[in-house]
C-alpha cells in the first residue's frame, strides 16, 4: 500500500482529490483539516480522517506521527492548503498578509521537512505542491497572493534538484481558474484589503468585476475535479513531470506572458483592468 497524505481537504480541489484518489485499492488515502467534522463525509468515501492545521507546528508534528507509526513514512504528501488575500500593495494590512504566506508558503515547508526524513529513509518518496498559474504571472490586485505561490513554485524547484538523489519526486500543479470558493474569498480580501475611497477604489472594483466574470465563465475555468485528475497523475505516474498546468485557458495566458515579455503583458492587462 501506498501512503498519501494530502492537506485543504474540507472543501474544492482537496475534496475532489480524495474522492479520486480513495478509489484507487494500492492508495491508503489520509485527508485532512482543522476541523475533522468537516471532512467526516470522506471516511464514507475511504479515506482516513486526521485534524491538521499547517500554520500549527504541534499538529503537523502529531499528523505525520500518526500516519508513520502505522505506515513507517508517508509515501506522497500533496501539499494543497492555501488561499488568495488579495488587495493593493500599498493597502494590504501586513497581517493577512503573513497569515496567507504562514499558509501558502511555511505550512507547506514545515510539513515536508516533517515527511522527509522517512521517505529518505524509505528510498522513495512523492511530494505534489498545488501551486497556481499565479506562480507563473500576476495581475494587479493580487500581488501577495501571486508572492506566495512564486515561493512555492522556486521552494519546489529547488527541493526536487535536492532530493531526487533519495529517491524522491517533486512535481507542481498549476491550476487555472477554478470553481471552487477561492474566487469569493478572493474577492472578500479584495475589498477589505483597500480603502473604498482610496486611490485605489477604481482597479479594485475593476478587478473585482472581471474575476466574477472569469470564474463564472465555462470556457474560462474548470471543475475542482479537473485539477484532481491532474493530481491522480502526478501521484501515480512513474515519471511525473515537473509541472502540470491545468486548463487551456491557464496555458494560454501563461505562454502569452512569456511570449509577449512584461510591457506588452501590462499594457493587456491595463485594457483589461480599466
Amino acid at each position: 500500500m501506498t501512503t498519501v497524505l494530502i492537506t485543504g481537504t474540507s472543501s474544492g480541489i482537496g475534496r475532489a482529490t480524495v474522492r479520486r484518489l480513495a478509489r484507487r485499492p494500492e492508495l491508503t488515502v489520509y485527508a485532512t483539516a482543522r476541523k475533522v467534522e468537516a471532512i467526516a463525509d470522506l471516511a464514507d468515501a475511504g479515506a482516513r480522517l486526521l485534524p491538521l492545521d499547517v500554520t500549527d507546528e504541534a499538529s503537523m508534528r502529531a499528523a505525520v506521527a500518526a500516519v508513520e507509526a502505522e505506515h513507517g513514512q508517508v509515501d506522497v504528501l500533496i501539499n494543497n492548503a492555501g488561499y488568495g488575500e488579495y488587495g493593493p500593495i500599498e493597502e494590504a494590512p501586513m497581517d493577512r498578509v503573513r497569515a496567507q504566506f504562514e499558509t501558502n508558503v511555511f505550512g507547506l515547508s514545515r510539513l515536508t521537512q516533517l515527511v522527509l526524513p522517512g521517505m529518505r529513509r524509505a528510498g522513495r518518496g512523492r511530494i505534489v505542491n498545488v501551486s497556481s498559474m499565479g506562480g507563473r504571472l500576476v495581475f494587479p490586485g493580487g500581488g501577495y497572493y501571486h508572492a506566495s505561490k512564486y515561493a512555492v513554485e522556486a521552494i519546489s524547484d529547488a527541493l526536487r534538484q535536492e532530493v531526487r538523489p533519495f529517491g524522491v519526486d517533486v512535481t507542481i500543479v498549476e491550476p487555472g481558474l477554478i470553481r471552487t470558493g477561492f474566487g469569493a474569498v478572493a474577492s472578500s480580501s479584495l475589498g477589505a484589503g483597500a480603502d473604498p475611497a482610496g486611490p485605489y477604489r477604481k482597479m479594485v472594483t475593476s478587478v473585482d468585476t472581471v474575476m466574477a466574470k472569469s470564474y463564472r465563465s465555462r470556457a474560462l475555468s474548470a471543475t475542482p475535479e479537473t485539477v484532481a485528475r491532474v493530481i491522480e497523475r502526478a501521484v501515480t505516474a512513474r515519471r511525473p513531470r515537473t509541472r502540470y498546468l491545468v486548463t487551456a485557458a491557464a496555458w494560454t495566458m501563461v505562454h502569452t506572458r512569456r511570449l509577449l515579455g512584461g510591457r506588452i503583458f501590462d499594457a493587456v492587462n491595463r485594457l483589461q483592468f480599466r
